[in-house]
């Protein structure tokens, strides 16, 4: 029997060869909650009569979205999942003292690796797909149902390969690739399928854009991004003091079936940048400099461009600079470690000399939740996966989603503009 990855995954976790299409009940490796989503899976817990968690070291709380919390009702929501933790003796609870942005943060400890099966109440949990494992988001009742069984139901996908030819150009990184797809196929252009991502520009990729690469698979409508395991791969799960040793690794059959295959050339691509008000509304560089779109604020951050390599990029393209004086520009590092690391390499101080704000891990901005939210008619050119009618803040604002060389050289200039030029 022909396989693809995900299909192997899952045959390894239910005891028996599966292919794209059968339901299956299957072991969860791990779950994911965070400050919004987890306080209705606790909910849905209790009412269920259940008394203990099912698999608690297979259990991970990240405190988020909304912390420190800005207002009342999100203290009260945090509050909820460190009595749960406390009452259950959680080993894996991550609040401010040990912040990060959930999807960077679990691979940054080693508590995802490959060949897991990950769920989480939250969209963007297919990122680490980016490790060789099935990883998807759910609802808070189906985390729920994990919790109480350590298992939970699935319709094995279908998987669409995309090949990726050629060598990537100077700023041109995972995010273009993810873009340039989201543009081809459109937002439903892969629904309920594994989106398994390969060809040899994959090679040219490190591990932050494999990430960013997985993390918009769902803005395709897909139900995960894969990558097969490779060097890059072991050197990064090797680098982390994992906590769990389970890593398995599993690689496509020659021949197994595909949905579709889409070819894209990376030679001939330049960084791509989404227009409002859908990720698949993708222009060329070059198209938004001639639209001459002019900006009120710059975002990098985020679970998708929130990386150590991100803030590189950015204050390299800073130093001895300044933002222009009608933009601001925020800078989230996706986790306490990288803004530790990024603070030690001398990129902190870069970009506050140009004027830019540093802020706590967090996914405030990205959600419009705080932490740089949008006004009436206000412009965005963010690092962040959604660009959606008030996603960012007003419903009359604007996000336009790009790399991080992008919205750092945007930032200088007051518009979106190349970083080539």
């Amino acid at each position: 029997m022909q396989q693809t990855i995900t299909e192997k995954i899952f045959s390894a976790h239910v005891g028996r060869e599966v292919l794209a299409g059968e339901m299956v009940e299957s072991p969860i490796d791990m779950i994911i909650g965070n400050d919004i989503t987890t306080p209705i899976s606790i909910k849905a817990f209790r009412e269920s009569g259940a008394k203990k968690l099912a698999n608690p070291e297979s259990f991970c709380i990240v405190l988020d979205h909304f912390i420190p919390a800005k207002d009342i009702a999100s203290a009260n929501q945090a509050k909820i999942s460190r009595d749960f933790a406390k009452e259950h003796n959680l080993k894996y609870f991550f609040d401010e003292k040990d912040m990060g942005i959930e999807h960077a943060l679990l691979p940054e400890k080693g508590i995802v690796v490959s060949g897991d099966i990950i769920i989480g109440a939250d969209s963007h949990t297919c990122t680490h797909g980016a490790l060789g494992a099935f990883s998807t988001g759910m609802g808070s009742t189906d985390i729920a149902y994990a919790m109480i069984t350590g298992k939970n139901w699935f319709k094995v996908p279908e998987s669409i390969y995309v090949n990726f030819i050629g060598k990537p150009k100077q700023y041109v990184y995972g995010k273009d690739l993810i873009l340039e797809v989201i543009r081809q196929i459109g937002v439903d252009g892969a629904l309920y399928r594994s989106l398994e991502f390969g060809g040899e520009s994959i090679s040219y990729l490190n591990m932050d854009d494999r990430f960013s690469l997985c993390n918009m698979a769902v803005e395709a409508g897909a139900k995960n991004g894969i990558i097969a395991v490779d060097s890059i791969t072991k050197d990064f799960l090797q680098t982390r003091s994992s906590l769990r040793q389970q890593a398995r690794v599993y690689y496509s059959d020659p021949n197994a079936q595909y949905a579709r295959t889409i070819n894209i050339n990376v030679d001939n691509l330049d960084p791509v940048v989404a227009y409002p008000f859908l990720p698949s509304n993708g222009k060329s560089i070059q198209e938004a400099v001639k639209d001459n779109i002019k900006i009120d604020q710059a975002f990098i951050g985020s679970c998708t461009n929130g990386r150590l390599s991100d803030l590189k990029i950015a204050s390299e393209i800073l130093k001895g600079k300044k933002i222009h004086n009608d933009v601001r520009l925020i800078v989230t590092p996706g986790t306490q470690r990288i803004y530790k690391e990024a603070h030690s390499l001398g990129y902190i101080d870069t970009l506050l000399e140009s004027g830019a704000l540093i802020s706590n891990p967090t996914c405030g901005a990205c959600l419009g939740g705080y932490m740089g939210i949008l006004g009436d008619n206000e412009r965005c050119i963010s690092t962040t996966n959604r660009n959606f009618i008030g996603r960012m803040g007003a419903r009359t604002s604007e996000v336009y989603l790009a790399n991080s060389a992008v919205v750092a050289i945007s930032a200088l200039k007051g518009k979106i503009a190349d970083p080539r030029q």
